[in-house]
């Protein structure tokens, strides 16, 4: 989980390594707010993105959505990290399209307030991000997550560009890592695969709804990508997560990353260019059969 003591100890020891310099992250984050067609720099594919609203039991979620500019393409929903829908992930979201993807990246806290919350992890450290975002957490049940995310998955299978003979996939960032397994409990007859980066709260023993004890109620397959630090605080969470796996006949990635909390995030301060491209290469894999 991300924690005070774990940003401080990042920011003491200058661990902000970015792909993009923050001039470069503001520029690309402008260049993709000021036109709604961008070209994946990876693949050279002509993107569509915009910003829509998904109608669910609790009201109405404001999301990110970027797609190829033609043809029909698998679904995947993007749960964001502790400061919210930004930039940094409308930068994944498009890459991830460029992949051949339809992304829907989630407003977790459209209960409470629109995204974005904060431009990006700093303003998230500087404003007091997290005694902001306490409450607005509070609503983020597993319940709401489920209901949340079979609404999004109608809101994609209603989509023309959508290509609803594949499987959706679910990607999530520290607190959206256990809300990959909600999905996928969810609608375990549409979503296929599931990765979680340095997700928090995967295994909750004293919990009825822990994570690693719905893998059977789902039909994914798993990447459950680790930080050290992490691990190190809780050792148990991969041993559990690999039995719970198991019993369930889920087929399950589970590694502990050489890189902290918040490693794949490019605006995290622990973001680690190499393990972030090979967790990265992995996610890809998971989600090319979908």
């Amino acid at each position: 989980m991300c924690d005070r003591d774990e940003i401080a100890e990042w920011n003491r020891n200058g661990k902000r390594d970015w792909s993009l310099n923050r001039r470069q992250f503001a520029a690309a984050a402008a260049l993709g707010a000021l036109s709604a067609c961008t070209t994946s720099e990876a693949s050279g594919e002509s993107l569509v993105e915009e910003m829509v609203s998904v109608t669910t039991p609790d009201g109405v979620m404001d999301a990110f959505v970027v797609r190829p500019v033609s043809g029909k393409h698998p679904a995947v929903i993007t749960w964001p990290d502790i400061a919210g829908l930004r930039d940094a992930f409308k930068l994944m979201a498009r890459r991830l399209a460029g992949q051949g993807h339809t992304v829907l990246v989630a407003n977790p806290y459209y209960r409470s307030v629109p995204a974005p919350q904060f431009a990006d992890f700093a303003e998230f450290l500087a404003n007091n991000g997290f005694e902001t975002v306490s409450p607005w957490r509070d609503h983020l049940t597993a319940d709401a997550i489920m209901r949340d995310a079979r609404d999004m998955v109608r809101w994609l299978d209603a989509q023309p560009y959508v290509d609803t003979a594949r499987g959706v996939g679910t990607n999530g960032y520290c607190m959206g890592g256990p809300f990959t397994v909600f999905t996928a409990a969810a609608r375990p007859d549409r979503v296929h695969g599931a990765a979680s980066f340095h997700g928090g709260a995967l295994v909750v023993p004293e919990s009825p709804q822990s994570p690693h004890t719905m893998l059977a109620d789902t039909q994914a397959r798993y990447l459950f990508a680790i930080a050290r630090n992490d691990d190190q605080k809780d050792p148990g969470v991969k041993t559990a997560l690999r039995e719970a796996a198991d019993s369930a006949g889920r087929p399950a990635e589970i590694e502990v990353y050489p890189a902290d909390h918040g490693w794949t995030v490019p605006d995290s301060p622990a973001y680690a260019k190499e393990p972030a491209e090979r967790a990265w290469a992995r996610m890809s894999s998971l989600f090319q059969p979908l």
